[in-house]
């Protein structure tokens, strides 16, 4: 089974295509999470058609505060998962300057603040170029990585400390599409396993005043944007139209 390209692309509902396999362009509201996503489209798919099973899951992770697409699988399609995770992703988003916060976003509180008075647009663009194409970054201790078959976030907000190995990634362009500082709007479009909100905080440490992420919406996975995409309320109210 090949990819949907986007130029045919259709949401097929029906419970032949679910079966047999669906390509899922659903836009994730913020405060979901991945899971609940994948769990409310596959409780609505099994209602509707009456089916005791079904093969439902998501080909990417996206944080519980950013939105944006989030492609899910159906199907014979769960078969094609790690070939979509391993496309280029594309985010916009603000990176927050002047403090840090332990989870990297808005998740958990504030915990330092620093001076931003000696930050300028120069200093920004300079500073910008040390995360343009390949680098080492730590993946956030509030993620879902699994260590020792536990998941990190269970282990972070335990208060366990954890020990986490870098990891290449490749940002393949960063720009900023506005400079309000202390926020910064920007776009990114980088490879698989880039984490922004780990970018926002070393670009705020590289900086010398911290920064966090306040705001993250994924705008597309390879060629599939988010601009083709449904929110689960919409894909279900598609579904029941059947």
């Amino acid at each position: 089974m090949d990819l949907p390209s986007l130029v045919v692309y259709n949401m097929n509902l029906s419970l032949e295509s679910i079966i047999e396999g669906q390509l899922l362009l659903v836009d994730k509201p913020r405060e979901w999470t991945s899971f609940q996503a994948v769990n409310k489209l596959r409780w609505a798919f099994k209602k509707k058609h009456k089916l005791k099973k079904l093969k439902v899951g998501h080909a990417g992770t996206l944080d519980p505060l950013a939105t944006g697409l989030l492609l899910i699988c159906t199907g014979k399609m769960t078969k094609k998962i790690s070939e979509i995770q391993a496309l280029e992703k594309a985010y916009s988003g603000i990176i927050t300057l002047g403090a840090t916060t332990p989870s990297y976003d808005l998740e958990t509180a504030i915990d330092k603040s620093y001076s931003i008075n000696h930050i300028d647009q120069n200093i920004i663009n300079v500073v910008k170029k040390k995360f343009e194409g390949e680098i080492d970054q730590n993946p956030p201790i509030f993620s879902a990585i699994k260590k020792d078959g536990k998941r990190l976030y269970d282990l972070a907000r335990k208060g366990e400390k954890i020990k986490i190995e870098s990891r290449k990634v490749t940002i393949y362009s960063f720009d900023f599409t506005q400079i309000d500082t202390p926020q910064l709007h920007f776009h990114i479009i980088c490879s698989k396993g880039t984490y922004i909100r780990s970018l926002a905080h070393d670009f705020g440490k590289a900086l010398q005043s911290g920064g966090y992420l306040s705001q993250l919406r994924r705008t597309a996975i390879g060629s599939y944007t988010v601009e083709n995409a449904l929110t689960p309320d919409q894909i279900i109210e598609k579904l029941e139209r059947l």
